[in-house]
């Protein structure tokens, strides 16, 4: 008897069936621009291998001026289709399905050819664009349906049309965008047309015995998007044009809601599929934050939908279903939420991958070969880089011995978990036991490394981590100052006036961590409120009237920085601006370009510029130094001392900021290695 009788059980679509309820969701990875479509077939082929029921590829652009950039991957040539039957071959051989997203851009491409249904632009592209005329808007809809029949030609199992999230058709639909007078603008019913023609289009161009999934926009978040009733009059017309299934997209890209970072409550927006469930006749989809077999089984069970979407869980472990399968769920490696490898990368220009899991995208790079000889491997750190280097290293036969001075492994992220909206750390940890103690893996806790307890290992990794920085401030040896150790790890009193010095990472975390006394990530109603969502049945997009209602800070912390630049700036791409307003909303005082000259009982004494002018006192009962890293390598500099070779990796490396994903990666690439 399985434990998730609702997430494994078969989808019968009539002309084919689903073997499960889970959709691995679209991902853009950049993968298919490199042209390596072995590469490309072997990253989506693995995850069919682990079992998942039906996959979505990232956005494939309809035409040129659609694209999400210049150069945007596409199907517009017979070699296109060529390459992409390579994927949906290996796909099938893997006993998968595959569907392709079809992505127009609309105004958020970024590029100078874009087109929109106004001529507004979008705040994340600088590019303004172009108002379709009526024939531009016919040249759409073709060039949707010819996407798709090339779709079918290259062997995929169906399409989806990306209708939400902010991207072309939802920029018709919502008058935040669509300012038209004409038969594609004015009332809803013209507003909705286009998605509905793209929709019986791209069915005409298919035949019946092809999936079609619509992504559609169930709370926008944005002002003057769409009420719950016109999503349910959307849906419906939707399913009359031809689409067997219906995904969720939620908020669009430019809503200052965040939707799938680590800080969102899992399952966050469940609540609004299920209000969709019983009002069309055809397969509805949830997403957004469903990262364990449990969760993604109680959202089935609940009624909230017919299947569920997960993406980046599949960016973690490829094997997320088979293991759910198996009843080794616990051995899952746990998506975070970060952000930090996928989507960051995906915005930076780079591919994609995992933090938790390197080998994401580089399947065929980053292969993990039985050793030709086994070797015995020391491993002093038991941090994400001793980790991940320790687990590799055991899987391909080495005998490991992993050593930490302290009485738990996790290193660092027994810091971060601590933090209000990072408890998914929480999770990343106890996988990391789990699959410690299944690989056998020899664990000496609690024990102070010397170079003679190293002697006799055939290779030895010092992946000791880092030290606090030392900011050299007059009076910071004094009672009242304490470093983010003793706060985040020890816990130590902090006082009601806060002067946390350091506006990185750390500094960061520390200031929610002194503000928040209940994480809004463990209570959806709380969160709800801090971001003023609201249900889409009483309030337009879902954004309520009263704005956010965040929790005001349980104390009065300034967070201080030398750096003349708005505090916060260096942090994640698609995730820093979370983290600024989040501390902006509990009202936590961020000042930048400070000198720190002292620290007193009564606070800091700053000044402001090279001049040091404008000198005054930052009150404070507790001075908190989040004031960067250094690496630690006394053991490294002492058994090269002694000729002895060892890999140094991670923080004991390179301390910049406390990067798991630096760590994680380096660590597994080194034990392919070894």
């Amino acid at each position: 008897m399985t434990q998730y009788p609702n997430l494994l059980a078969p989808l019968d679509l009539g002309f084919t069936t689903l073997k499960n309820r889970v959709l691995m969701g679209s991902m853009h990875t950049g993968l298919e621009e490199r042209g390596d479509w072995n590469r490309v077939a072997e990253f989506y082929a693995t995850r069919a291998r682990g079992g998942v029921g039906l996959m979505v590829t990232g956005g494939m652009a309809p035409n040129a001026e659609g694209g999400v950039f210049p150069g945007a991957a596409g199907l517009f040539s017979d070699e296109d289709i060529a390459n992409h039957r390579i994927v949906t071959d290996r796909v099938h051989d893997a006993g998968g399905k595959i569907a392709m997203q079809i992505l127009h851009a609309g105004r958020y491409a970024y590029g100078p050819e874009c087109v929109a249904p106004s001529a507004i632009k979008s705040p994340i592209s600088p590019f303004p664009p172009r108002e379709l005329d009526e024939a531009g808007i016919q040249k759409q809809i073709d060039d949707f349906a010819t996407a798709a029949a090339r779709a079918r030609e290259a062997g995929y199992d169906g399409v989806e049309v990306m209708g939400s999230e902010g991207y072309f058709l939802n920029q018709f639909i919502a008058t935040h965008t669509n300012k038209r007078t004409d038969g594609w603008g004015g009332s809803y019913e013209n507003r909705i047309r286009l998605p509905i023609e793209v929709v019986r289009r791209v069915r005409e161009a298919v035949g019946e015995d092809f999936i079609v999934i619509y992504r559609l926009s169930m709370i926008d978040l944005v002002p003057n998007g769409s009420t719950y009733g016109e999503v349910v009059q959307l849906a419906q017309a939707i399913e009359e044009a031809g689409a067997n299934i219906l995904n969720t997209g939620i908020g669009w890209h430019e809503a200052r809601v965040p939707t799938i970072a680590t800080s969102v409550p899992r399952r966050a927006f469940a609540w609004v599929t299920k209000k969709l469930m019983g009002q069309v006749g055809i397969p509805v989809i949830t997403s957004n934050r469903i990262n364990t077999p449990e969760v993604a089984e109680e959202v089935l069970a609940e009624g909230c939908a017919d299947m569920v979407s997960m993406a980046r869980p599949f960016l973690a472990d490829a094997d997320f279903v088979a293991k759910a399968e198996a009843g080794q769920a616990a051995q899952i490696a746990p998506c975070i939420a970060c952000n930090q490898a996928c989507l960051d990368h995906t915005f930076g220009g780079k591919i994609s991958t995992c933090l938790v899991n390197p080998r994401a995208c580089f399947e065929t790079e980053l292969v993990v070969e039985p050793a030709k000889t086994a070797k015995s491997v020391a491993i002093v750190g038991a941090g994400p880089a001793g980790l991940s280097t320790a687990l590799t290293a055991a899987e391909r036969g080495h005998n490991v011995t992993l050593f930490d001075k302290a009485d738990q492994i996790g290193g660092q992220l027994n810091m971060a978990k601590m933090v209000p909206g990072k408890e998914e750390f929480h999770g990343l940890v106890a996988w990391f036991a789990t699959m410690v103690d299944r690989a056998g893996i020899t664990l000496q806790l609690g024990h102070e490394v010397s170079a003679d307890d190293l002697s006799g290992f055939d290779e030895v990794v010092i992946a000791t981590g880092v030290l606090p920085r030392d900011p050299g401030i007059d009076g910071q040896d004094g009672p009242n100052v304490l470093s983010y150790i003793d706060v985040l790890r020890h816990n130590a009193p902090v006082g009601d006036k806060v002067a946390v010095i350091g506006a990185g990472g750390i500094g960061f975390d520390v200031s929610e961590f002194l503000g928040v006394d209940h994480s809004p990530a463990t209570d959806l109603p709380a969160w709800l409120s801090e971001w003023g969502v609201t249900d889409p049945a009483a309030h337009r997009s879902g954004l309520s009237p009263d704005g956010p209602q965040p929790t005001p800070a349980q104390r009065q912390i300034t967070l201080l920085q030398r750096k003349a630049e708005a505090p916060g700036k260096r942090l994640g791409k698609t995730t820093g601006w979370i983290h600024r307003a989040t501390l902006k909303a509990i009202g936590v005082q961020m000042v930048g370009g400070v000198n720190y000259e002292a620290i007193t009982d009564a606070g800091v004494m700053v000044s402001s510029g090279e001049a040091r002018e404008n000198p005054r006192l930052i009150e404070a009962d507790t001075v908190v130094l989040c004031a960067g890293q250094v690496p630690l390598r006394s053991l490294a500099d002492d058994l090269a001392e002694r000729g002895i070779t060892a890999h140094v990796i991670g923080g004991a490396d390179v301390a910049a900021e406390l990067d798991a994903k630096r760590a994680i990666d380096q660590g597994t690439s080194l034990a392919v290695t070894l």
